[in-house]
Parts: C-alpha cells; structure tokens; sequence
C-alpha cells in the first residue's frame, strides 16, 4: 500500500543542495499533517548525508555512484526500482534543472505525469492541493493528485529550509551499473564563476537589461551585486546580444527565480522576463521610463538614469555590509 513521502536530494561534490533542503522541510510538514512519513534518497558519498540528518526523515537512502558512471539513464532506472519497492506515495524533487530531468523520466515509468515547479501545497480533508503557476505566471493552477504515485517538483526558495527533530537512519545502497547499457554517460561536470551565487537559490539577484545600453556596463550590475552579496542576473535581450552567458538570463526561456528581493536595472519588464521573477517576495525597479511595464509588478520603482543610480545603491550596500 503506499505511504508517506520519497524526496530525491540533490548532492552537488558532496555537497547537499539549499533548494532539496526546502522539498525535504516541505515534505515533512506535510508528512505531520497527513499523518505519514518521509524518507530521503541522495546519490553521493556517505558523508552527503550528514546534514540531512537534521531535517526529520526516517530514512536516508544513500546511493553510492562512481563518479565516471554518472548517468541520468542510471539515476532514472535506480529511482524506479526504489519507487517500485518501497511504494511511496509521493516522490518530491526541487524544481532545478536535474529535478525537472528526474522525475519525468521516473514518473513516465509508472504512466504518470509531473505537477512542476509548485509554489503552494495545502492539506484539506486528508488531500493535498497543489498551486502551481500557468501560462507564464498570469494565471495559478490548482491540482489535485488522484492515484499513486504523485510526483511532485518544488519551486526553490519558495519554501523555507527548517532543521526538525530525530535521527534519521541511513541505509546504505552500493549501486551496480551496467555500463555497457547506458545510452548517455555525463564526462564532466563544469562548475560556473567560483563563488558567484546561483541564481535558483539566491536571496538576492540582481539583474541587467537593454537599458544597460553595452555590454561592457554589465559589470555595474556585478559590482552591485557583489556589494549585496547577490547573485547576478540578466534579461534575454542581452543574453541574445551575447554581452551575458545563458546561465545568467531570468525569464520564460531561462532561470525561475523566487528570492527575497528582485531588482531590475534597465529592464523594461517583457511578459516573457516576468514569468521568471514575478514570484519574488520583493520587486525594485530602476528604469528612465516611468511607463516600463516592470513598474506595474514592482514594489517599489526609481525613475531616474540606472547609470547615476545604481553607483550610489552600491555605495549604501557597501556601507551597510561593512557596518
């Protein structure tokens, strides 16, 4: 009969995610009100599973992988057989780029399909009611599961992180792969900028558009950022224009992001950006146009030159941090 939450744990050189942090809180507040429990799975060494410990599942299922057989193939065909054995009700992953990967690949296994990237989960009556947002953040979906298993992914930074109470036991699952049956094999992994924030999980980002005017001014937006301790983000014009990688755009065709504070630098507010940013706690706006759509989601808006204002924003950073 199946019963209580499985949450996927990202684990990144050893290292656990902040955004599978939040699934596994969200899980075991949910696992309280329904009564059930939780367990975890992480592919990684042993000691990626020390800081799980405090976040209240019963179980760690510890996966070890070598790291020349990393395989989403592999990781796909792993969680099935574990979803098949220990028939959990519902499978929970962080909406990341591996999460959103994961689980559909998991889910089409047992001919179901993935709520993604969610923002809100309530219980009512013993049933949880799932929000999700739709058509590009103008509208919210809200479903409810019917069946076993449900796989859910949860937006980051949406839900806080909280260490909870118990000691969870950790199983062990040295994992035997037949290497010759992978169709695809990950060679390497490149880590971004070190010691730039990623933008899925920062509580702060700051972003650049077209009204930055060249690319050489995007290191306003950097210098800002680093002043804030934020993570730097860009529109898709820009990234189109080539002045900023990929792995920097925010929008409908880049980065979802929820931080605690969005400030948008010359960016005129596209529908297409806003569906990547209008879930942020907090909005500011810095645009000459007073007309820029970003006002009309923005909490608190500046019309003035971005290249008179954002010097001084980073100034009064400065001062504050070093306070």
């Amino acid at each position: 009969m199946a019963n209580g939450f499985l949450v996927f744990i990202e684990s990144r050189n050893g290292k656990i995610r902040k955004s599978s942090l939040e699934t596994l809180t969200q899980a075991r507040h949910l696992a309280g009100e329904l009564g059930t429990t939780v367990d975890a799975v992480v592919f990684g060494p042993p000691e990626a599973t020390d800081p799980l410990k405090a976040y209240g599942p019963r179980r760690i299922f510890q996966v070890s992988t070598e790291p020349d057989v990393l395989s989403r193939d592999n990781w796909i065909a792993f969680l099935e057989g574990l979803v098949r054995r220990e028939e959990p009700a519902y499978v929970l992953a962080a909406a990341t780029a591996t999460g959103k990967d994961l689980l559909p690949g998991v889910a089409a296994r047992f001919a179901r399909s993935v709520v993604q990237d969610v923002t809100e989960i309530t219980v009512d009556g013993g049933t949880m009611l799932i929000k999700r947002p739709i058509y590009a953040g103008k509208a919210f979906q809200t479903v409810k599961l019917t069946g076993t298993p449900g796989f859910v992914s949860l937006r980051p930074n949406v839900f806080p992180a909280e260490p909870g109470d118990g000691a969870a036991e950790v199983v062990p699952m040295p994992e035997t792969v037949d290497v010759g049956a992978l169709r695809s094999r990950i060679r390497e992994v490149r880590e971004s900028q070190a010691g730039k924030v990623e933008l899925t999980e920062a509580a702060i980002i700051v972003s650049g558009g077209r009204g930055i005017k060249e690319a050489e001014n995007y290191t306003l937006i950097e210098q800002l950022a680093d002043a804030a301790g934020a993570a730097a983000g860009a529109s898709r014009a820009i990234v189109d224009a080539g002045w900023v990688d990929h792995q920097q755009q925010v929008g409908q065709t880049g980065k979802t992001v929820s931080p605690t504070l969005y400030i948008a630098v010359g960016i005129s507010g596209a529908i297409q950006h806003l569906a990547g940013m209008s879930s942020s706690k907090y909005i500011v706006a810095i645009n000459k146009d007073p007309d820029a759509p970003i006002f009309k989601v923005a909490d608190y808006g500046i019309v003035g030159d971005l290249f008179k204002v954002v010097p001084l924003l980073t100034e009064e950073f400065r001062k504050i941090r070093n306070q």
